[in-house]
């Protein structure tokens, strides 16, 4: 394992690029230009299994792990900036224990929004190298609206330590694991494991509220997707419990096993009709999806509309309806 650490610590074609349109949260560089739209929302705290809790906004994005005891509070993620106090107030009904450390999942602001915040509260944050590779952009591009950029980051936010492989923290008498997984979400997706809490922290690499949003600007893929998938699931056990980047409640095993089969037998399908001949347009009017999209299709920004073409693309599907005299 190779483990660096910053010098922040000593602070402390049209139609392809409209179609390849989405990202793991529905609030971008307005979610930093207007906090005022967060009053209101309030987070909610439950136990998971084990030291494990999950805290979660209403509808279920960035869902955050809280792994808790005598010797200090490990959170995965962050939300957004605007929830960061209100994020240390959940935490706080569950210990009298003090937020120590914080590992990012990937880039995305609804998981690394609140990491100045908690910086400035002496919290240490770990992410994989190619995430801080992100903060160090001059801007964060997203695919969502035809291509989203967001202000960079603040220095105070970024990762202080980073590792390329696998990383281990024993506190708490337990070990909490995080490891690189294969390019999925993007190109810097971890996954948490808490083996004496059986919980296992995927990240947006797996969603119970929609199809698998892979974001190509930061380097995501469909077959990492399926790859890291494979991983999780046959790393999890009967009574694993595990938490989804989006979605509103703690799954199991199964519930992976279903999201990989959806993705397998949309990519079947696809890659059938690229076979065939067919272009984008066609593949699009032929429904791939049509089985599946009242139970992944719903999420507004993210919708068979979205998918079906970065699964076109990655196969190997022409670009353009061409004359096929």
């Amino acid at each position: 394992m190779k483990v660096s650490i910053s010098t922040a610590l000593k602070k402390r074609p049209a139609l392809l690029v409209a179609l390849l349109l989405g990202t793991s949260f529905l609030l971008t560089h307005t979610a930093v230009a207007q906090p005022d739209q967060f009053q209101g929302v309030e987070l909610s705290i439950v136990p998971v299994a084990g030291n494990v809790y999950m805290v979660q906004r209403p509808g279920g994005g960035g869902n955050i792990g809280v792994f808790v005891g005598p010797e200090g509070v490990l959170l995965v993620d962050s939300l957004f900036a605007p929830l960061a106090d209100k994020l240390v107030a959940a935490v706080k009904t569950v210990t009298d224990s003090e937020i120590r450390f914080l590992l990012n999942t990937h880039i995305h602001i609804d998981h690394i929004g609140g990491n100045e915040n908690l910086a400035n509260l002496g919290v240490l944050i770990f992410a994989h190298d190619n995430t801080r590779l992100r903060f160090l952009e001059e801007r964060s591009h997203f695919p969502r609206q035809g291509g989203t950029f967001a202000p960079q980051a603040p220095v105070d936010a970024r990762p202080v330590i980073t590792f390329n492989d696998t990383m281990s923290f024993h506190l708490n008498g337990e070990e909490v694991r995080a490891f690189l997984a294969p390019p999925a979400h993007t190109d810097g997706d971890i996954f948490v494991y808490f083996p004496e809490s059986d919980v296992l922290h995927l990240g947006d690499v797996f969603r119970t509220s929609s199809y698998p949003i892979i974001d190509k600007y930061n380097g995501g893929t469909l077959r990492g997707t399926i790859a890291a998938l494979d991983q999780a699931i046959a790393m999890a056990g009967p009574n694993t419990k595990v938490i989804p980047g989006h979605g509103l409640s703690v799954v199991g095993r199964p519930e992976m096993e279903e999201f990989r089969a959806m993705i397998l037998d949309v990519r079947d399908r696809v890659l059938s009709m690229i076979r065939d001949g067919m272009h984008l347009d066609e593949v699009m009017a032929a429904r791939p999806t049509a089985d599946y999209d009242a139970q992944w299709g719903q999420e507004a920004g993210w919708t068979a509309d979205d998918f079906v073409p970065v699964v076109y693309y990655e196969l190997g599907g022409a670009g353009r309806l061409v004359d096929r005299q």
